[in-house]
């Protein structure tokens, strides 16, 4: 059984214990634990060496080594586990039920310099609020004699520390001590012990505690020196990369593929647990059900996550997960109002009583979150969460009864606070023409800066069929939305009917901003811009309708290489939102700013700019997240991916990946396509040709018009066959973009994508041989750009012109060209174009090593090409007295990929007995003393 799987269950066992917070704790090994009683918490315990014997029973490793060995190995995390236990400090790893926090210790501190008589272990429990009981297990646990008092506790804990520091205690002392579960001390008396434990720290102690919220005492002290850490959800729940290796035997076995394991990606955000118990049912050879339909998840999520939860805390849970965002605000916003489940006419006949209507009072969001809720936050500070999407998944079903009176509430309370966005969006789904006027008649461009397309979208068939014809504005609205979905041509309709219509009020200048939109949309960059300078002439053209069409200006000139021109009007959008006080629309402004930055090449301060502008509106407490700030994580995601930090990619990708599929954000575009060229560098073409068909699916069910994306996969279609030589593909792919670079197209999204699609005529062209017809092109691609070509095109054209010149008669000239484009790129660590043409470049980049400048940059591009491994394979890197033969170093691969012993024997076709002799010669020749001590000892030695 996984380990995960293995706690997970274990604590699913534990919600019957007598705990006085109602709280889920770990449970003490059956017959392990003291089993004295204590009349009321505060009384004093008998003493005795029989007491002490069970106590020191439960200091122990929660897990053996047989599930040790299910782990999946973290050498990222256990180091900065490790590098955040410092002497006379503490750690606090706290986290939701599931999210592996007692694994991830016990990993951490096994792969570490320290031997097992180093680090204490004690897993608390509700008995353990008697602070007497308490006192004696901290004595225990720091192999130190029994305390002496004289009936204050805290004077006990005094002599207990002050004899820690004598001689001859001092060397009994661990150097690490884990308090596991501290959620069950809950009484004053044991808080107050603890308190005085954490500010009287022994000089040689590190201290972790383990928890499902944040502590219950106060660290300020020992964070002002530097010895507190808080490690949260965020640092234990896998990453995608992660998850990939987590599951890398299925994938091998073809239960799963690259795009399924995508989905629990998505679906699950990490969350360890879901996926072990996931990764159990698949081995187990039991039938193959979608995640959330598994029984032993459903287990875990009913038991193990809201076992604790009254019937009327979860009826108040499954109405906050109707919700896409929530705060404690919003939600006590539907304090008063009532819910119950919706049971079908047979359901209801077989009930033997009504359902009892309950208030959404029971529940206080943040103090949920605070007890382990499985959610994130949203916008900083506490205010702003989300449901982890797996349990929004499991809340959602059954459905509850008066949902539409609770959207009408909703909507009117975001309307008092002047988000018509989101206003609209609740009013659609409850279904009151009346309210859905009223705030179709505050919105219009305003929407542009939300994210509730998708729901917009898909509610606009509620609506009655006279609504739309009968209501102007309301038409405009959705003139908008469809523009945003990327469905410029029904937006067209909308605004050519709306302009039939004599008898509206709406100026002239607000029809104009949306065709201007819906132009620059479809990538038509001139026509936008005179339709942009038309509507501002408008005087009764809103703030917001100035600031979306500036920003439609910005973006048409950016395309257009006047990037002074450019900045200036993202500068004017940049005033217009803070004259609307809106910090939500700063950021597109900012989106705006940071996109004409990118094309000139200033790397560095484009993600400052993002980096301080996504800062800012973490800052705004009042409102959920906006489409704004999407576009500049995305933006941030692009910069990251220029300069090569694909983890970095990875992380900002995780955050909003799903955001903009679930809001029907055309983001999400851009998002795959950074996962194609992901893929693409690291030679995962059969994923990356995934990636694109995953994205034409998705761009086909939201049915966005095809010059919004077509272009831009088929592009990316052919970068991935030049890769791999297949060059009439590659000319295939690129026959169906010449339609639109002759009627120049230039996507609003990526706006140097026209740059590169001609790059990729020449590389066809030198692909084929023909090298006279490719200068000739590359030639023409310069002419015509004059002085404004974008940098990364502008990086292309010059790589390309450097191998033409190693492949003609100047291979001179090459080198030199070469040199100085690497130093020109060196600056800003602009390393994507490399990438691209690596097959090209290759032959020329090893000539020229040698007259690379040295720096970061160069050993960059070292490590790219794969020369340093070319140059240093017959090397001796393993400097051990006997070395690792093939057949162990095949074993040892198989172990660092998170395999079983069996799993190793089935694999390499040999015995179990054989497969375990090899793992202790291995354990020998490296001396350490277990696997994931081998793992991380064969990669500093460069055996893995």
């Amino acid at each position: 059984m996984p380990l995960l799987e293995f706690a997970g269950q274990r604590r699913a066992t534990i919600r019957h214990a007598p705990v006085s917070t109602g709280q889920c704790v770990k449970q003490v090994e059956k017959g392990k634990a003291a089993n004295d009683e204590f009349q009321t918490a505060n009384s004093a315990l008998q003493r005795g060496e029989r007491v002490r014997e069970l106590l020191q029973q439960r200091v122990k490793l929660p897990f053996d080594e047989k599930h040790l060995q299910c782990l999946l190995v973290r050498p990222e995390l256990n180091q900065v586990l490790m590098g955040s236990l410092v002497p006379a400090g503490l750690l606090n790893i706290y986290g939701p039920c599931g999210y592996g926090k007692s694994a991830a210790a016990t990993q951490a501190l096994l792969a570490s310099d320290f031997c097992s008589a180093h680090f204490r272990w004690v897993t608390l429990n509700a008995q353990d609020n008697a602070p007497e009981r308490f006192l004696m297990l901290l004595a225990v646990a720091l192999n130190q004699p029994e305390p002496l008092h004289s009936g204050a506790f805290s004077d006990g804990l005094q002599w207990l520390l002050a004899a820690t520091e004598r001689p001859d205690s001092a060397s009994l002392l661990p150097k690490v001590l884990v308090l596991d579960n501290l959620d069950a001390i809950c009484n004053p008396a044991a808080l107050a012990l603890l308190q005085q434990l954490v500010d009287n720290l022994p000089a040689q102690l590190r201290l972790l505690g383990i928890s499902r919220g944040p502590l219950a005492v106060s660290t300020h002290s020992l964070d002002l020196q530097n010895r507190f850490t808080s490690l949260g959800p965020d640092k234990l729940e896998f990453s995608r990369s992660e998850v990939f290796e987590f599951f890398a035997s299925e994938l091998q076995q073809q239960k799963l593929t690259t795009v399924s394991v995508d989905n629990l990606y998505s679906l699950t955000e990490g969350w360890p647990t879901p996926l072990a118990l996931y990764r159990g049912e698949l081995r187990s050879g039991r039938e193959r059900k979608a995640l959330q339909d598994t029984a032993s998840v459903q287990r875990f999520l009913a038991d193990a996550v809201l076992g604790h939860y009254t019937n009327a805390q979860l009826l108040a849970l499954r109405a906050l997960a109707e919700l896409d965002v929530f705060s404690d605000d919003l939600f006590a916003s539907l304090a008063d109002t009532t819910t119950e489940l919706a049971l079908s006419p047979s359901q209801t006949a077989l009930a033997q009583t009504t359902p009892t209507p309950v208030t959404l009072s029971q529940l206080v969001p943040s103090q949920a979150v605070e007890r382990g809720l499985p959610a994130k936050l949203m916008a900083g500070r506490g205010r702003w969460y989300r449901l982890n999407p797996l349990l929004l998944d499991w809340l959602q079903t059954p459905v509850l009864n008066g949902s539409a009176q609770r959207m009408l509430r909703v909507s009117e309370w975001f309307a008092q606070r002047r988000q018509y966005s989101e206003g609209l969006k609740y009013a659609l789904m409850s279904a009151d023409v009346g309210q859905i006027r009223r705030m179709a008649a505050e919105g219009s461009e305003a929407l542009l800066l939300g994210q509730d397309t998708a729901s917009l979208l898909r509610l606009k068939c509620s609506l009655p069929a006279t609504a739309l014809a009968a209501n102007p504005r309301l038409r405009l609205v959705f003139g908008w939305v469809h523009a945003i979905g990327g469905q410029c041509r029904q937006a067209t309709e909308l605004v050519e009917h709306l302009g039939k219509v004599e008898t509206h009020d709406i100026p002239l200048g607000r029809i104009q901003a949306l065709q201007a939109f819906i132009a620059r949309g479809q990538g038509q960059v001139e026509p936008a811009l005179v339709l942009a300078e038309a509507a501002l002439e408008d005087p009764e053209l809103s703030i917001q309708g100035q600031l979306v069409t500036q920003l439609v200006r910005s973006s048409a000139l950016c395309a257009l290489g006047r990037f002074a021109d450019a900045r200036q009007a993202s500068r004017e959008a940049a005033r217009l939102a803070r004259q609307a006080g809106d910090t939500g629309s700063e950021a597109l402004a900012v989106y705006a700013h940071a996109r004409i930055e990118l094309s000139k090449g200033e790397l560095r301060h484009t993600e400052h700019l993002l980096r301080s502008s996504l800062d800012t509106a973490m800052q705004e407490l009042a409102r959920p997240a906006r489409v704004g700030e999407i576009r500049l994580q995305l933006n941030l995601a692009l910069v990251l991916w220029h300069q090569g930090r694909y983890q970095d990619v990875d992380r900002v990708l995780a955050v909003c990946t799903r955001q903009a599929e679930q809001t029907r954000d055309l983001g999400l575009l851009m998002a795959m396509c950074l996962r194609v060229l992901i893929c693409r560098s690291q030679s995962h073409f059969d994923e990356a040709f995934a990636w694109i068909a995953r994205a034409e699916r998705i761009m086909q069910s939201w049915q966005v018009d095809g010059e919004l994306y077509v272009p831009v996969l088929e592009a990316l279609k052919a970068s991935c066959w030049l890769a791999q030589r297949e060059t009439d593909r590659a000319a295939q792919a690129m026959t169906k973009i010449v339609p639109y670079r002759q009627a120049g197209y230039s996507p609003e999204l990526f706006p140097t994508m026209p740059g590169l699609m001609d790059c990729l005529q020449v590389r066809v062209a030198m692909a084929r041989g023909e090298y006279g017809a490719a200068r000739t092109q590359l030639n023409g691609l310069r002419a015509g750009y004059r002085d404004s070509m974008p940098m990364g095109v502008d990086l292309h054209m010059s790589l390309l012109d450097a191998v033409l010149l190693a492949r003609g008669k100047s291979p001179a000239q090459a080198v030199k060209r070469l040199v100085s484009i690497v130093e020109l790129a060196a600056k800003e660590h602009f390393i994507s174009p490399f990438t691209e043409l690596k097959q090209e470049l290759e032959p020329l980049l090893r000539q020229t090593l040698d007259q690379l400048p040295t720096g970061v940059f160069t050993d960059a591009l070292v490590k790219l090409f794969g020369i340093k491994a070319a140059t240093s394979a017959t090397r001796e890197i393993v400097p051990l007295a006997e070395p690792i033969s093939e057949r162990e170093k095949g074993v040892l691969e198989c172990i660092a990929r998170g395999l079983s012993n069996q799993e190793v024997a089935d694999k390499l076709h040999i015995s179990l007995h054989t497969v375990k002799t090899h793992a202790r010669r291995i354990n020998a020749k490296l001396g350490v003393k277990s696997r994931t001590q081998a793992i991380v000892r064969a990669r500093e030695l460069g055996v893995l």
